[in-house]
């Protein structure tokens, strides 16, 4: 157990965080840092710019850093004996079953092979089962081919999140299972689209919605009551916005996608959370797990997976950083040993078990690049130095 944080510490945290909010830069903010049984959280800005002040129980869209979330959903359905992690998922998701993966990841869609393999549930949590976002098809002069089909598909699980560019979860896996693979099973990294396989996946292994697994199975037990994928509450929402060369622009108001519930409850960039929320989960990582997973549930979720082909494939999006199950892993400097992940509308949650810490900055302004901008990585710095000796 940790031994606090320390106050200088705690003053430069609360320097940092204050130094990034503005209407030029981040709005407004939540940044909570946790050591033991310390807690300290600064909250800045509004809520959208000229408007009502953040508060600590303020609902930001936390994007990607839904993705540990549905891993854990996932993983308690193994200990139930629902699912097991290297079955095939051929027996939940039969649309899955014979995959066919592209000759070229941007060639056409008739041009196939046969998958080596299956794709199985540790490969949806590591996304290495063969589908999933590249830098290169971002950079592409035109979409390729797989990605425009996706799109027309109504799949939305290449680019930001898009909750009413969803269909029905039926329908999804339907549709997606006509898509080739990009790659074969196990051969390189491929971001996102996993969790969103696993939201189908989680349902029918539980025999409910989605959101229903995900309430019953870790938002209940740990009393994150505000988590959900749409709010009825828009005054607690902060707008989302978008840096452009002419300043922020809105992105999604409060009343807008998160307003209402979905038809596609989306594992991977779909929930909306507060910071005590976060914290809650947070904890249940550094306690091992208690009451939603054991100790070696949570090990084998936070160690890197990833062989060094597939974490060099993947190093544009994963920074330098491993993969474990649903949830990055830090391999190397101050934060090694740490797990975690950013939402690229804005926010990030890291967690490091063997110092008994966790730091969640919560934003609204989306990210410049796939990496996180400097107000997180500022706060996650000022962490860590505010751990006392």
């Amino acid at each position: 157990m940790g031994q606090g944080l320390d106050k200088a510490g705690l003053e430069r945290f609360a320097a940092v965080a204050a130094s990034h909010v503005g209407d030029d830069r981040v709005p407004g903010l939540v940044a909570l840092v946790a050591h033991g049984d310390d807690v300290h959280v600064e909250v800045g800005g509004t809520l959208s710019i000229g408007g009502r002040p953040v508060e600590r129980g303020s609902l930001f869209r936390i994007a990607s850093t839904t993705k540990p979330v549905t891993a854990a959903a996932t993983l308690t359905l193994a200990r139930e004996g629902l699912l097991d992690l290297d079955e095939p998922v051929d027996r939940l998701l039969p649309e899955l079953a014979n995959r066919r993966v592209l000759r070229r990841m941007d060639g056409p869609l008739d041009e196939t092979l046969p998958a080596t393999g299956p794709v199985t549930v540790r490969g949806l949590l590591t996304f290495t089962f063969g589908f999933g976002m590249v830098m290169e098809m971002f950079m592409a002069p035109e979409p390729w081919p797989v990605v425009a089909a996706a799109a027309e598909a109504g799949l939305a699980t290449i680019g930001p999140p898009q909750p009413d560019a969803f269909v029905a979860p039926d329908t999804w896996i339907a549709r997606f299972g006509e898509l080739p693979l990009l790659a074969q099973p196990g051969e390189r990294w491929l971001y996102n689209t996993g969790a969103h396989v696993l939201s189908v996946l989680c349902a029918r292994a539980a025999g409910m919605p989605y959101d229903e697994v995900l309430r019953s199975r870790v938002l209940d037990p740990l009393g994150m009551r505000d988590t959900g994928f749409s709010t009825a509450e828009v005054g607690r929402l902060a707008t989302a916005y978008q840096p452009t060369p002419d300043g922020l622009v809105v992105w999604d108001p409060p009343d807008g996608q998160w307003s209402r519930p979905p038809s596609f409850p989306d594992g991977a960039a779909g929930l909306l959370s507060t910071v005590d929320d976060l914290l809650a989960f947070a904890r249940m990582l550094l306690r091992g797990g208690d009451p939603v997973l054991t100790a070696d549930l949570v090990r084998e979720m936070s160690r890197d997976h990833l062989t060094t082909a597939q974490r060099e494939r993947g190093a544009p999006i994963l920074g330098g950083r491993g993969w474990g199950l649903g949830t990055s892993v830090v391999l190397e400097g101050p934060w090694a040993g740490a797990i975690g992940w950013d939402g690229g509308l804005g926010t990030s949650f890291l967690v490091h078990p063997e110092r008994d810490l966790a730091v969640i900055v919560l934003t609204q302004r989306m990210f410049d690049s796939a990496q996180a901008s400097a107000v997180h990585t500022d706060l996650q710095a000022a962490a860590l130095a505010a751990v006392a000796p």
